[in-house]
């Protein structure tokens, strides 16, 4: 889709995936791409690159999900970063693997540890981190927070730093803790912690969420939501459907001897 490979799986798939990685002894990372990393990667060869080097990349926005149905080749569900957290966390806990949390603000991965552990008994939460803004660009304290993760040896990750900062993070620790799973979540990390809630159920059937988002922050997703990612995401439904037209099997009804 626009370049970039989305697994067509659901979301009990992923989890699945990630349980016979660990029973293998083989980690993963997990991308979850939205309409403002599909267009960010579009753009920039580099990033493009960063987001197929990942071991999974699922659809994290109802337009991807839209786009491939009308594109003919449909996508089973909408897999978001969000709820991710939470199915992976869960899964951990099943399993007795553990957990380490990274990113939001300060208290905030303490915070969604805790309330995941109420919610998943038998939750083992073996690090969190919260590094402050602007940490990428000093290597002293990214390597400190690689440190931290590969000290811990956690078997999930859940990074949530925002796009493209925790794929950068994650392709670095990728090779260090080969047999960890890690999420980039964006802030799927401050929604488990509860600092922020997510949209109605019906709101996000609809592909609406965006607009709860938008309320929540207006401030610092109005540009993006509606300057950029909006145009383009009626750009990609359009061409979709241009492609599913185009593409769309004819035959002959031979009781009628008419196309159809």
């Amino acid at each position: 889709m626009a370049g970039t490979d989305i697994a067509a799986v659901t979301e009990s798939a992923v989890a699945g995936q990630v349980v016979a990685g660990w029973d293998a002894g083989r980690g993963g990372w997990i991308v979850t791409v939205n309409v403002d990393i599909l267009r960010a990667v579009g753009r920039d060869p580099e990033l493009a690159e960063l987001v197929s080097s990942a071991t999974l990349a699922v659809a994290d926005g109802m337009p991807l999900v839209w786009a491939s149905r009308l594109a003919g080749d449909p996508l089973p569900e909408r897999v978001t970063g969000a709820s991710l957290v939470s199915t992976l966390a869960e899964t951990a806990a099943r399993c007795g693997r553990s957990l380490y949390l990274l990113g939001g603000d300060a208290g905030v991965a303490e915070a969604a540890a805790a309330a995941l552990a109420v919610r998943f008994p038998g939750t083992r939460v073996v690090g969190t981190d919260a590094p402050p803004f602007g940490f990428d660009t000093d290597e002293e304290q990214v390597s400190a927070v690689v440190d931290r993760v590969v000290q811990a040896a956690p078997d999930l990750v859940l990074v949530g730093l925002g796009f493209p900062k925790q794929e950068r993070l994650i392709g670095r620790l990728r090779p260090l803790v080969p047999r960890a799973w890690l999420l980039g979540c964006g802030a799927g990390i401050p929604f488990a912690a509860g600092q922020y809630r997510r949209a109605p159920d019906l709101l996000q059937r609809v592909g609406a969420e965006w607009a709860h988002r938008l309320a929540l922050e207006p401030r610092r997703l109005a540009r993006r939501y509606l300057v950029h990612d909006l145009p383009f995401a009626l750009d990609l439904l359009s061409r979709a459907a241009a492609y599913g037209f185009a593409t769309r099997p004819t035959h002959i009804d031979a009781a009628r001897g008419k196309w159809s």
